[in-house]
């Protein structure tokens, strides 16, 4: 299990599958997708419609649509897509999800958690999607389980 949901887990799979195929100025159908990064085609649809209606990516109708980004859409920090699917409770939230957990009243993992939610906001809001590009370009990393 990871830190973020499932959902969540194949928004952030399928906007690098698209961001990776941005530079060669296709458009990546839902099928594709789906195969590229191992996630049920009818499930991905309605992550890809709820990206796409948040302006993260794009798509384009026709015999030549798909789904897209731009330069702009390549630049966005990775937290762009996590708070269009999972909110903001990462960035705040307690790690046992506890309402009334803070500093005057933590919860046995408070501090830990904190420091390590603290690494996690800073890497994904200070990191664009773009910049993961290259190790996938270079086969150096992978969208499949």
């Amino acid at each position: 299990m990871g830190v973020f949901s499932r959902t969540c887990e194949y928004a952030m799979r399928a906007v690098f599958f698209i961001a990776h195929r941005t530079p060669e100025g296709t458009r990546v159908g839902i099928k594709d997708i789906s195969e590229g990064i191992d996630s049920p085609a009818h499930f991905l649809a309605k992550i890809l419609q709820d990206l796409s209606r948040r302006g993260i990516i794009h798509s384009a109708k026709g015999p030549n649509g798909g789904f897209y980004m731009t330069e702009e859409d390549l630049s966005r920090p990775l937290s762009d897509v996590v708070e269009a699917i999972d909110g903001v409770q990462i960035f705040k939230g307690c790690a046992l999800g506890l309402k009334q957990c803070s500093e005057k009243n933590p919860c046995p993992l408070h501090h830990e958690f904190k420091a390590i939610r603290n690494d996690l906001t800073k890497l994904i809001n200070g990191t664009s999607i773009k910049s993961f590009n290259e190790d996938l370009l270079n086969g150096m990393t992978s969208l499949k389980k």
